[in-house]
Parts: structure tokens; sequence; C-alpha cells
């Protein structure tokens, strides 16, 4: 760890090791934020949480800047818990082991926190400054946005005095956005009876591994595989081949995070074993073939295990495999005036069983408010005509852009100029708080930027140094030309 503190900017990469010390997975985050509310405390600035637990920290303007526009750096603290199957970390108590890669800091086995890790470090490190001129500044930590948008969703209006907001949450440098996609989970449980294991079976554990994963907003029109899906189409043929039965199923475990891995508890009919196997081992290659280009790790195995105690009884069973095979997955409509850029997307995140249902969780996101909805509908109306009881919850709004934004004229001029070049200008298909921040602050003129993240939200996530270099000194370059009130 000590040579990332060695890392330039020193200040950034100096806190985001200590944050890297700090167990921050969403839901579990009292320590880090004690750690930010010390940190604005020892400096002698105004520091709070507000009644969602969003720090707040806010510092004056340094000497002759004081009539400049107030600016608010948000970044959020939580990061996203995703490990490899073989590895042992809690990341309730244990430290993320983050090291250098070459031009790139990751992270052993886990996700590194780098989103939003890096943009939180920034924003901390110029609070601590002395020699960083800066007009009235306020920093906004928000609280859990990895899994529901809580902190933003809980904002109130009067915490903060800003007339712009730079959210520091993106992830390709070189790029500035002025708009994201809103989201709506849609979930369904199915109840199941349980039915006693017949005599003469063979109880076998079916396991997916070796995907990619990633952000099922950034990553999910690189056709990746997802492993409930993998996993269904070989239980469903299976159990219509061979009489396969499903004790137990799991894939999947956060919503905004395409599935990499996924395993099933199965028994057959001891008769029909040897077949059962070779077929598994067929669809190995077969599903490899497909995957070969934006998933060539894929694995698939089957291994003898323990008699399960129960089945799921076999109507719900098929019903589950049913819902899994229609579940929409993937972009559903590209942005008519982007080509490039995803206008609607779904990921069916989780399939996984306890000893009362089976529950399917998944994320939809758009751009459009109206498509996102309706997509949302109709899995909602699929997941009940099955038999499911079924909800939608999260519901959170898109950001429009606005590309006569004076920060985003500003922050084009001041990249121009520095860097020699125009900086991209996008819509994010992914879920960034701006769209709920600034739906109570409406005054707010905002944009989001931030260094060259990659495979945010699985065990590769890495972020790129020279980048988070560029981003650091475009963000103080931007602090110095923020225009006047």
């Amino acid at each position: 760890m000590s040579e990332i503190s060695e890392l330039k900017p020193n200040a950034l990469w100096k806190i985001f090791e200590d944050m890297c010390q700090i167990p921050r997975p969403s839901k579990n985050e009292d320590k880090i934020q004690e750690f930010a509310m010390n940190f604005g405390k020892n400096l002698g600035l105004e520091t709070f949480k507000d009644d969602i637990k969003n720090v707040i920290i806010k510092k004056p303007a340094t000497k002759g800047m004081e009539n400049m526009k107030t600016v608010v750096l948000q970044a959020h603290l939580d990061m996203v818990p995703q490990k490899n199957s073989s590895s042992q970390h809690d990341f309730n108590k244990d430290s993320i082991k983050a090291y250098v890669d070459g031009d790139w800091v990751t992270a052993k086995d886990t996700t590194l926190g780098a989103d939003n890790g890096i943009g939180a470090a920034a924003a901390l490190a110029i609070l601590e400054s002395n020699d960083i001129p800066h007009g009235p500044l306020e920093v906004l930590l928000t609280t859990d946005e990895e899994t529901g948008m809580t902190g933003a969703n809980g904002i109130k209006s009067g915490y903060l005095d800003a007339d712009i907001l730079i959210n520091l949450d993106s992830e390709d440098e070189g790029e500035l956005y002025i708009g994201c996609a809103g989201g709506v989970d849609t979930n369904g449980k199915f109840y199941f009876d349980k039915d006693e294991v017949p005599t003469n079976q063979s109880a076998y554990k079916i396991i997916v591994t070796g995907l990619k994963g990633g952000h099922s907003g950034l990553d999910i029109n690189y056709g990746r595989g997802n492993a409930n899906k993998i996993i269904n189409k070989l239980l469903k043929d299976s159990a219509e081949k061979f009489g396969l039965r499903l004790s137990v199923i799991e894939g999947g475990d956060l919503r905004n995070a395409i599935p990499r891995e996924a395993n099933a508890v199965v028994v057959v009919p001891e008769s029909n074993k040897d077949e059962f196997k070779k077929f598994v081992a067929d669809y190995e290659v077969k599903a490899k073939a497909e995957f070969k280009e934006a998933d060539p790790g894929l694995l698939i195995d089957v291994k003898a295990t323990k008699m399960p105690l129960f089945l799921i009884d076999e109507t719900v069973q098929n019903k589950v495999f049913e819902a899994v095979e229609k579940f929409p997955n993937g972009p559903i409509a590209m942005d008519k005036n982007m080509p490039d850029v995803v206008e609607t997307s779904t990921n069916m995140a989780v399939v996984k069983s306890n000893d009362k249902f089976v529950e399917i969780c998944s994320l939809q996101r758009s751009a459009s408010d109206e498509e996102k909805a309706k997509l949302s509908d109709k899995i909602h109306k699929m997941l009940t005509d099955l038999g499911a009881e079924a909800e939608q919850a999260g519901d959170y709004p898109g950001w429009k852009p606005n590309i006569d934004s004076p920060i985003l004229t500003t922050m084009k001029k001041v990249y121009e100029d520095n860097f020699g070049k125009i900086p991209a200008v996008k819509v994010i298909h992914a879920g960034l708080e701006c769209g709920i921040l600034g739906s109570v602050y409406t005054n707010w003129d905002m944009i989001s930027f931030g260094p060259t993240i990659r495979s945010p939200h699985s065990p590769d996530e890495k972020v790129n140094i020279e980048t988070v270099k560029k981003f650091w000194d475009y963000l103080l370059l931007t602090l110095i030309n923020i225009p006047k009130k």
C-alpha cells in the first residue's frame, strides 16, 4: 500500500490509501462517515451529517476569491462489495488490498473502490490544502449511492448554499457528462412448496464462473455473459431432457452489477447421470463459443455433492426457469440522437433461493423516464402472470442535459486551453446522483467528470494513474476559473 501514497498527486492518493483501510460497503458506512467527519473537524471546518447521514463540509474561499460562485464538490462514500468466489475477503471488516499494477491501481480479488473513492479523496484533499486557490467551497459526501441512492434521495433543501455542482463520479478522463439515466428496480418472489427428494437420484452442483461482469450501465452494451441466463438455459434444458430437479440456485448479488457467477444444487435420476454430465460438458463448449470474444474466461463445471434436504416443487421450478428465460436483459434501445449511447437497458442481476422462495432482482435504466416505466411495467406483468409476488422500487429520475450550461462552457474552455483539445460532452448510461440532487436544488448548474476507471463493480476494477493526475489538475484549474457571483 505504501507505493500508492507515493503516486502523484500525493495528497489525493494518501487519502485514498487511508480510505482503503476502512470498510465501506453500501449499508455499512458508519466508519467511513466517521473518517470524513473527523477529517473536516480536524481542519477546523464546518462539518455535519444531515438526517440521512450525508456528510457535508464547508470551507471559506481563499483570500481574494470570496466573490466567486459557491461550488459543491460531490462524491459518494460507499463502494460495491464484489469479490472472486475464491476470496475470503470480508467487506465489513477487512481492508482493501490495493496495489500498483503497471499504469493502473487495482485490488487483489475484490473491487477497488476507486468508484467513487478517488472522487471523495480529491474533494477531501482540496479541503486539506493550504495552497489551492478556490472560491467558497462545499463538499457533499453521500451515503448508500450504490444500492439505492439513499443519500441523494434523502437530501433536503437549506443545507447547501452552492450555485454549481461538480460531481466527481464519472469514469472516463477527457469526457464531461451533462446527463444520465434514471433507474428502477423490478423484483419478483416465487414462493414454493418443499418436495422430498425421490429415491435413486444423484446430486450435483453446477457452477458458472469466469465471466467479466461489470457495471450494469457502463458495461451493458459489451455483450458480456449473464451468469443467470447461462445457468438457467442449462437447468431448463436438463429438466426437460433428464428430469433434473432444482434444490438451490444462487446467481449474482447486486442489482447494479452484471452477474459474473452462478451455481445450483440439483438432482437427476441415477439412470440419466452419465448423459447429464456429458450434456453439461457439451453445453460448456457451446457457451464458450458464443462468448469467446466478450467473455473468453467462461467456465461451467459440474461436481457431485451431498444430497439436498428438499427440492423446489416442480411447478414453481418450471415457472422460475420460464421467467429467467423470458426476462429481457441487456440493451433495449439506443439513443436516437447519439447512436453509440444506450438509451434503455435492463440487468437481470440476481436469482437466489432460500427455503421459502426464489427471488429474481433486476434494474432497468433509461434516459427516458417514460421508456424506463414501460420496460419495468412489462417485466412486472411477466412476473405476476407467472405467479410471482412482484414489486417495483427505488425509482429515481434521470438528469436532463443542458447544452447551454455555464459550467460546461467554462470547463470546455479550461480543458482546451490547458490540455490542447476539446473534451467530449456526453450523457452517461448510469445513475449519477445529479438528477436527484438537482430536483431539490433546482438552481444548481451541474456537471460530472472523473479519471479513467475500468471494470467498476467487479473484482477487475482498476483506475489509471496518469488520468488521476490529469483529473486532479483539471479540477484545480476549474476551481480557479469559476465565474463570479
